[in-house]
């Protein structure tokens, strides 16, 4: 049984666990590293992989790279089914990065796989100034934002999006589920100019070909309608979302999920036209801090546009640094999980 602590771990996200803070609850677990799919839930294997690989089957400008991180980001496909295209950069993410921008001078397209933490924090200056001041079609696909890892703050990427929001010229792509990967590996490669894309990785949970649903570059998605809230989510909190919808059901809640796997651009004029529909709370739900996400940006855009919902809440992961543990017991802690936001919902209702 492990217990929440804190504390970095090791690259390949090895490590042990140990007692909390003694003043806080003791929470216990059987698992330290847990999927995002529920038991009965359907999962795609590597969807990341598989769709890259399919990808550069036409694509012969397709190159995967890392750093010491392929098995962790499912590249190790691509790798194996292309290991003349593929670069193993080691433990230097920033040389990763300038290494990319220089082969995509000559024409590649390098999809660049790292964790999230390390992209966002330690590459920063790299990519600004060897990828998007220049325009290049680098596409930056990274595993373990936000809250998908129990192992503490030195991976959790809270507040990568906050920290990628203000560079100029970079798409920001926060995918839902497997097909959503699968669908949108194409359509960033199509995108001229550089993208970073958060990446679920390993057995993903699939749920949105139930909603006759299709990837579209700065495109939103209205998955399910409804009369009492409207959730605008990104990333797998699209998926908690639908299922926090239908716990609420069952109260006879109506609420609609807006799914907005492009976070720059926005696609305004549907965020705008769904907000805009009388009597609905507004509620954003993303996998990030409170701070400089979605959130913001749709609070942002609704005052610029004065459009004011009878009420704005956000479900989002607290400007702090978070505890390690188990991923269930984490997201109910900090408000993610399906059951945490039918019940805020329906308290702010």
């Amino acid at each position: 049984m492990s217990r929440i602590r804190r504390g970095p771990w090791g690259r390949g996200e090895a490590g042990s666990v140990a007692e909390a803070d003694p003043s806080r609850p003791r929470l216990t677990t059987s698992a330290m590293i847990a999927s995002l799919a529920g038991p009965d839930q359907r999962t795609s294997p590597a969807p990341f992989g598989r769709a890259l690989v399919e990808l550069a089957r036409s694509r012969p400008e397709i190159l995967g790279m890392t750093a010491d991180l392929a098995k962790y980001t499912d590249l190790h496909v691509f790798a194996a089914a292309y290991p003349d295209r593929f670069y193993q950069m080691g433990m230097a993410e920033q040389n990763l990065m300038l290494a990319a921008a220089g082969l995509a001078h000559e024409g590649f397209v390098p999809f660049v796989t790292t964790y999230a933490a390390f992209a966002s924090r330690r590459t920063f200056d790299f990519i600004s100034q060897g990828i998007a001041e220049e325009g290049l079609p680098v596409k930056i696909c990274c595993a373990l934002p936000g809250l998908t890892t129990g192992y503490g703050p030195s991976h959790q990427a809270t507040e990568d999006i906050a920290i990628f929001r203000g560079m100029p010229e970079l798409v920001i792509v926060d995918p839902c589920d497997a097909l959503d990967i699968q669908q949108a590996v194409p359509a960033i490669a199509a995108h001229d100019g550089p993208v970073y894309m958060r990446l679920l990785r390993g057995n993903v949970p699939l749920v949105l070909d139930e909603y006759d649903y299709r990837f579209e570059l700065g495109r939103a998605a209205l998955l399910r309608d409804g009369a009492d809230a409207l959730v605008i989510a990104s990333g797998f909190m699209t998926m908690r979302a639908l299922e926090a919808a239908k716990l609420l059901a069952a109260d006879k809640v109506d609420v609609a999920v807006l799914h907005v796997p492009t976070i720059k651009p926005l696609d305004t004029a549907t965020i705008l036209r769904e907000a805009a529909r009388t009597g609905r709370m507004v509620v954003v739900a993303e996998n990030h801090t409170v701070i400089g996400g979605l959130g913001e940006a749709v609070a942002a855009l609704l005052l610029r546009e004065g459009v004011i919902p009878p009420r704005f809440r956000q479900v989002a992961l607290p400007d702090a640094f978070l505890d390690a543990g188990a991923l269930p017991t984490l997201h109910d802690r900090y408000g993610i999980s399906a059951g945490a936001m039918a019940r805020s919902i329906r308290g702010w209702l």
